[in-house]
């Protein structure tokens, strides 16, 4: 246990703090309330990373069974002491042997029983057993001390040991008396979710021992801002909770605001100062029955709302609103029950030679077509299949799809057949081992010349790691393929890289193509990319162009070719074919 409450019997925190051998408390459910730093030290992990864990998690499968079947049946009565031999497993993997002491302390009225856990390594076991026996029996030569020691006890298994808050079981059991406290008019019950922003980063840059420091400030913060009347409690990690009854939704709300600003003061940290913020979700209970867990659960529905749409905000939850984690996964099973049923739709999009005003290619772009929301782009898709790794599978079947379409049109012959065609890679394919052998297998099994396939990756994918990326270009360009450079000009290309990297062409983002009618910033943009683009022997490129004044800026600007609604949206192949035979000359209005 880290940071347990001063003034418990001076025995018990010998006990505890001192203890040559590890120290657990947990609760009914076996989570782990209390924790010794000789325990954590042995066993590899922070305090505050098994503080909530299960301790049977930390066991092999085996120990785990051993532990329900022989250890808990015998806990059902108070004082009894189970004990067997587990293995650990310790924070860097190893499994360390150890023997495993436990005893249920007697519940009361206000409390519900813990269970305490005294764990030996293999070989502390003989050397400190006899010390661990005399401490336990002086402990119990006394019926005043053992009371003192079980109520310190108590203590820890309803407050977290770090900051001194109530934790969840002791939010529980304050709910009975916030709801009782409630005033004869009523009252809105309400739960205040907080979770840091960036907490992350002071543990990774600073250290655990850093981030402990700056929960207990933000503990030390929100207990006064929150006031002295209200429940302020640490559920897990960097997340807190206030729960009380408001006069109204709108006292609850302003109670956030206020939260966020007394959190804005710089705290220091390792002799630097840190400016946190936070993200806090606001649920109140209506006239529902008063269920914590789905309060809470609403709450902290709020705070990702509050997340997405930029932290260091307050958001309240809406009643129709939804779990944006429920939402995701079944959104990610419905992505890979569609890429699995044959659900996804290759769109292309013509390519014009602006010197010719004939479509030289086209650009494959992804759709799924969804049962029930219809045909989606691909922004409705395609980070959450980068997130979970979908994109791999999706990934080979656009490039398998767009080959076989482009072997059919060869076949076929007429102008489809002179189109050459462009597939986006994604950042995570690009640094995927076995990216170069995808592309490879997708060429043979379409018997088709790698010079029609041009692969497409972002400035900024590219960028991320210019050395590994150098190196999958060369393999892929060994294969034949032409390679290009997508949305150029967001990202901050060194032209170093760019001179080494085996591209052929340039494609400049239409953010700035956007902005050729009105903005002489872009305009400069645009002809500078241009400029560059040939002045290293590469094709450019303009994407999203919808104007007839665009297309004669471009190419007053001898940009090579152009692609956007101006010329056509992405079509299905059938109908590509005939946009094709509509428009020899590149699309309306091209002269």
């Amino acid at each position: 246990m880290t940071g347990a409450q001063a003034g418990g019997p001076a025995d018990f925190e010998s006990l505890f703090h001192k203890a040559p051998c590890g120290y657990l408390v947990t609760d009914d459910g076996g989570s782990i309330t209390a924790v010794n730093e000789t325990f954590a030290h042995w066993s590899g992990y922070a305090p505050t990373e098994l503080l909530g864990t299960r301790l049977q998690s930390l066991m092999p499968v085996g120990d785990q069974m051993l532990y329900s079947t022989h250890c808990i049946p015998q806990l059902g009565i108070a004082g009894a002491i189970s004990e067997i031999a587990v293995e650990i497993i310790a924070a860097d993997g190893r499994r360390r042997a150890a023997l495993l002491s436990a005893s249920r302390s007697p519940g009361s009225p206000q409390h519900a029983a813990s269970v305490r856990v005294i764990i030996f390594s293999a070989h502390e076991r003989r050397m400190y057993e006899k010390e661990l026996v005399s401490a336990l029996r002086e402990a119990e030569e006394s019926e005043a001390r053992r009371a003192q020691a079980e109520t310190e006890l108590q203590h820890l298994a309803f407050h977290d040991a770090l900051t001194g808050l109530p934790n969840r079981a002791g939010l529980k059991a304050k709910l009975k008396t916030v709801l009782a406290d409630r005033p004869p008019a009523g009252g809105t019950l309400a739960a205040l979710f907080i979770d840091l922003d960036h907490f992350k980063a002071v543990n990774d840059s600073l250290g655990h021992a850093a981030g402990d420091e700056l929960l207990k400030s933000v503990a030390q913060r929100l207990a006064p801002a929150a006031g002295e009347s209200r429940t302020v409690a640490r559920l897990s990690g960097d997340e807190f909770l206030v729960l009380d009854v408001f006069g109204s939704a709108e006292e609850a709300t302003a109670l956030a605001a206020r939260i966020l600003d007394v959190l804005s003061a710089p705290i220091l940290l390792e002799g630097l100062e840190i400016v946190t913020s936070a993200s806090i979700g606001v649920a109140v209970s209506g006239n529902e029955p008063e269920n914590l867990d789905d309060l809470v659960r609403r709450a902290d529905i709020a705070m990702f709302r509050a997340k997405a749409l930029g932290r260091n905000r307050w958001e309240i939850h809406q009643h129709a609103e939804s779990d944006p984690t429920v939402d995701r996964l079944r959104a990610l099973g419905e992505l890979r029950r569609g890429i699995s049923d044959g659900d996804l739709r290759v769109h292309y999009q013509p390519r014009v030679d602006l010197r010719t005003g004939h479509a030289s290619g086209v650009e494959a772009l992804v759709r799924w077509q969804h049962p029930t929301r219809g045909l989606l782009p691909p922004s409705e898709f395609i980070t959450m299949a980068e997130e979970s790794g979908l994109v791999r599978p999706l990934g080979a079947w656009v490039l398998d799809e767009t080959l076989r379409q482009a072997a059919s049109w060869r076949r076929e012959g007429r102008r489809a057949a002179e189109l050459d065609v462009a597939v986006n890679l994604s950042a995570r394919q690009l640094n995927d081992p076995g990216l170069v052998t995808m592309v490879e297998d997708a060429l043979r099994l379409a018997r088709i010349d790698p010079a029609v396939l041009l692969l497409e990756i972002t400035e900024t994918a590219l960028m991320a790691d210019p050395g590994a990326a150098l190196e999958s270009l060369t393999a892929l360009k060994k294969l034949g393929v032409g390679l290009a450079v997508d949305d150029f000009g967001t990202g901050y290309s060194s032209l170093t890289y760019l001179k080494k990297f085996p591209i052929d062409e340039l494609k400049i983002d239409r953010s700035f193509i956007g902005g050729l009618d009105s903005d002489h910033g872009d305009a400069a943009i645009v002809g500078s990319c241009i400029e560059l683009a040939h002045a290293v022997g590469l094709r450019a490129v303009a994407e999203g162009v919808e104007t007839s004044g665009q297309l004669r800026t471009l190419k007053e600007m001898g940009c090579d070719l152009a692609q956007g609604f101006h010329f056509s949206r992405p079509l299905p192949a059938p109908r590509l074919k005939e946009w094709l035979d509509a428009h020899p000359g590149g699309g309306k209005d091209f002269q």
